[in-house]
């Protein structure tokens, strides 16, 4: 659960970081951008004591920054202003930056004192709640894959893969679990490693993804969903960053390179009862919790499809045989299903949901993850027969949203999310991702230009 900073958090930290020459001030949007302030040492103190105001409209901004039409919260209201004070333990160095500086991170309070029902951080501790009336505690790690591109664009505006700082060129075949690749940008990647451990994120493999230029950084399992979700979200701003000192531009789009695999978010999750025991440990996938925990996440899958893939791009990532499902299905050591139940020792047992992109909001990919699980735990739902072989051959069942508009025209309709959620996230959410897609939808492509400029 999210906890607030004490002043001696701050006091300790300047007295051990006297070199410090500001500290950026953070709080994720619903599309996981950070947003807030920068601030100087002699303001921290006081940020400690009274916390900082911010428009409570940052949580109905839209992936261009733009606050949305459609929102409450917005023009409507004022614009109004809440309190956002510090969260415990999260202040750290930022080793990437040219001066010394230092990161915080926020939570909205409204009213004061009262987390904001908006903020992605609230939505998770909501979640984990009901767990906790549950005895039971989830365990969360988070995998994110990401691109290297360089810095300047293609003359036509496309990203270009990195070119290799040993070879010189880039790198155009598939190496799945190269070490040779990971040898090639041993600098930025021990930086990376480096960097997480100063800012206390305990990531532990680093590893050569399924297409070349492609990378991923695993974290180790936490038993704090919130702390995994801040974990996850830190990891992404702090390999842009490292990226950045190296030369290079790190990139999180699902979908950045047509004929290479897209890149996802898997989330892993298992549950632990008060003895500290894996509930999903003893007969494994014939353990009636887990099959309720999967259950759940099938049946609330197409709800959840807008936080999983929230922009026009998530979709161009879903692909047969490029380990990205679009049918709600499970299976045990199957990476091609949604759900899969990873192979390893019986105390290791637990959920991998494999349908997001890279593109999610680590915190609502969470919390829609562990609402599902609870909701078919709290029904005792069962799931479909385990699916086995290559998913993507299989023909018969219904499958998932798989574009933008029909994702949002099911999460508009969503029955089971908000009651886990809150009706406060799904308006913000509906507000902003409907404006999204409307000005998407304005736009002229330079493919239509290819097209039909000469030829219609």
């Amino acid at each position: 659960m999210t906890r607030t900073a004490e002043i001696s958090e701050a006091r300790t930290f300047l007295q051990q970081n006297p070199d410090i020459k500001s500290i950026d001030l953070l709080i994720a949007d619903l599309n996981g951008i950070f947003r807030g302030k920068r601030i100087y040492p002699n303001a921290l103190e006081h940020v400690y004591e009274e916390g900082i105001l911010l428009a409570k409209s940052l949580f109905a901004s839209d992936i261009t920054g733009a606050t949305s039409a459609y929102s409450k919260i917005g023009l409507l209201t004022g614009d109004m202003d809440s309190a956002c004070v510090p969260v415990a333990g999260t202040l750290h160095r930022v080793p990437w930056k040219s001066r010394p500086a230092a990161q915080l991170q926020m939570i909205m309070q409204e009213p004061r004192g009262v987390s904001f029902a908006g903020d992605p951080q609230t939505i998770v501790d909501n979640v984990v709640a009901r767990f906790k009336e549950m005895d039971l505690t989830p365990v969360v790690a988070i995998e994110i894959e990401f691109y290297l591109i360089d810095r300047e664009r293609s003359r036509a505006g496309e990203p270009r893969r990195a070119t290799s700082p040993v070879t010189g060129l880039r790198q155009r075949a598939t190496q799945i679990y190269s070490i040779t690749d990971l040898d090639d940008y041993s600098d930025l990647i021990d930086d990376i490693m480096d960097a997480t451990r100063m800012q206390q994120i305990p990531a532990d493999v680093a590893v050569a993804e399924y297409a070349p230029g492609q990378y991923e950084i695993n974290l180790i399992h936490q038993a704090d969903a919130q702390l995994a979700c801040r974990h996850g979200i830190w990891l992404k701003r702090l390999i842009k960053g490292v990226a950045e000192k190296h030369g290079y531009s790190a990139t999180f789009m699902p979908k950045a390179f047509r004929g290479l695999a897209g890149s996802g978010t898997h989330i892993h999750v298992s549950l632990i009862d008060a003895g500290g025991n894996n509930l999903f440990a003893p007969e494994r996938i014939d353990n009636q919790h887990l099959r309720h925990a999967i259950a759940g996440l099938l049946v609330t899958m197409p709800e959840a499809m807008m936080i999983f893939a929230p922009g026009a791009n998530s979709y161009r990532r879903f692909a047969k045989g490029m380990f990205a499902p679009m049918t709600p299905n499970w299976g045990f050591n199957n990476r091609t299903v949604a759900v899969r139940v990873p192979s390893g020792g019986p105390g290791a047992t637990r959920i991998e949901h494999r349908v997001s992109g890279a593109d999610t909001n680590p915190y609502l990919l969470a919390a829609c993850v562990l609402a599902g699980m609870h909701y078919g735990m709290a029904n005792k739902l069962q799931p479909p027969p385990m699916t086995t072989g290559d998913a993507d051959q299989l023909t018969g069942t219904p499958g998932l949203p798989d574009s933008w508009p029909k994702a949002l025209e099911i999460f508009d309709r969503a029955k089971i999310l908000p009651t886990y959620l809150g009706r406060v996230f799904f308006d913000l959410y509906s507000a902003i991702k409907r404006q999204e897609l409307e000005l998407f939808s304005v736009e002229t492509t330079p493919l239509e230009y290819d097209w039909y400029l000469r030829n219609s």
